[in-house]
């Protein structure tokens, strides 16, 4: 078991559900503590109960979000419940009654909170569960899915203590914070006094946990440092991580060998994920018989139009290839579905009326189903 990976995956490993994993990690920490803290320059809890890596990004992305959540207001009410247990002693028990109370009197001067709309339990409910499925509640009676059917469902819970590990700490107020920016830069602001230190974290973080690393300019500070450092920057992440370091013109992959994955990849065993390959190889032949140009980036910007007539002709030249749900899909949801998709692998983006095809695209495609069965080539990239 490679120990840093397991932390990779795993938001947090609790000793009392997982002490076996527990105590294999903790062993190994002297290991890989030099490059979390020299490369990556993240911090890593370890108490004699938990272990957690804090995975801060180098930027936010749209996919770093929780994916149980739905609505703006599971986050609000996630913010609301924590700083409930933060008061509530370890190991306290109380009623799901106590804490509504408590999130409709914080949230009420913020948004409108009734609990006879099912939206709303249910909003309430999709945290309930996520925080039990990381243990920061333990169930003693009831269950919380009761409240979303019906209002006034009691259920009893004990505080674990977990929660308070749950956010990151910061040396500095952010109550005045306005944006997701702020904390960007907040979170490099001791290393000011040395700009090689930001920049090392920042695109060993960017490798680590997105699908790719994009530059506009060749002489990006990033990309020079990476050029320059690519055989160290490449041994650091195959010695801890595993996987390959690949640099191209305007962008940088680490990638993972089929057979050795871990986390979330692409591509997968999935409908969409073959889906988007075939696609992927659509693009790859327009590009190539001149129907759309490649611009100095190495990216294709497109009309909306133009990206959906490439998905449905897509659907229809390799229809035998597509699942029954993805095959009889209506076709604005199929367009935004895959579209969603592909922003998650950042292999494209939405930009005023257009759509912009990143270089994520060039890297896989999908073979005719007859010959491969619409499996792209055999390296993956590394998971979100």
């Amino acid at each position: 078991m490679n120990e840093i990976r397991t932390l990779m995956e795993k938001f947090w490993i609790c000793r009392d559900s997982d002490k076996e994993t527990f105590y294999k990690v903790k062993r190994d920490i002297p290991n890989f503590r030099r490059f979390i803290r020299e490369q990556l320059g993240w911090k890593l809890i370890h108490t004699e109960k938990l272990l957690k890596l804090e995975k801060r990004p180098a930027h936010a992305e749209a996919f770093m979000g929780i994916s149980e959540f739905t609505d703006i207001r599971d986050y609000c009410i996630l913010c609301v419940v924590l700083m409930y247990l933060e008061d509530a002693e370890e190991g306290r028990q109380f009623l799901l009654s106590e804490l509504i109370d408590y999130v409709e009197t914080q949230l009420k001067n913020y948004m409108p909170v009734d609990w006879t709309s099912f939206t709303q339990r249910k909003s309430l409910v999709r945290v309930l569960q996520y925080m039990e499925r990381l243990q920061m509640l333990r169930v003693y009676e009831g269950k919380s899915e009761s409240f979303s059917q019906e209002a006034g469902q009691e259920v009893l819970y004990e505080n674990t203590g977990y929660s308070k590990y749950f956010t990151s700490s910061f040396t500095t107020d952010i109550s005045g914070y306005e944006s997701w920016k702020d904390f960007e830069k907040t979170d490099f602001e001791e290393f000011e006094e040395n700009r090689g230190s930001r920049r090392i974290n920042r695109v060993y973080r960017q490798l680590a946990v997105c699908p790719a690393l994009y530059w506009d300019s060749t002489e990006d500070a990033d990309a020079l440092y990476l050029k320059n450092q690519r055989q160290w920057v490449g041994r650091y992440l195959r010695e801890n991580m595993g996987g390959n370091l690949e640099i191209y013109r305007n962008a940088a992959f680490f990638a993972l060998e089929a057979d050795d994955c871990y986390g979330t990849v692409h591509p997968r065993e999935a409908q969409i994920s073959e889906s988007v390959l075939l696609i992927c190889a659509e693009i790859q032949r327009r590009l190539e018989e001149g129907n759309i140009e490649l611009q100095e980036d190495e990216c294709i910007a497109m009309p909306e139009s133009t990206f959906r007539d490439i998905i449905v002709g897509s659907r229809r030249k390799w229809k035998d290839a597509w699942s029954k749900e993805y095959g009889e899909m209506d076709e604005d949801r199929l367009v935004e579905t895959i579209l969603k998709y592909m922003e998650d692998w950042m292999m494209a983006d939405r930009r005023e009326n257009q759509i912009v095809i990143l270089p994520a695209v060039g890297r896989l495609a999908g073979q005719d189903p007859a010959d491969s069965k619409g499996r792209g080539e055999e390296r993956v990239n590394v998971g979100k």
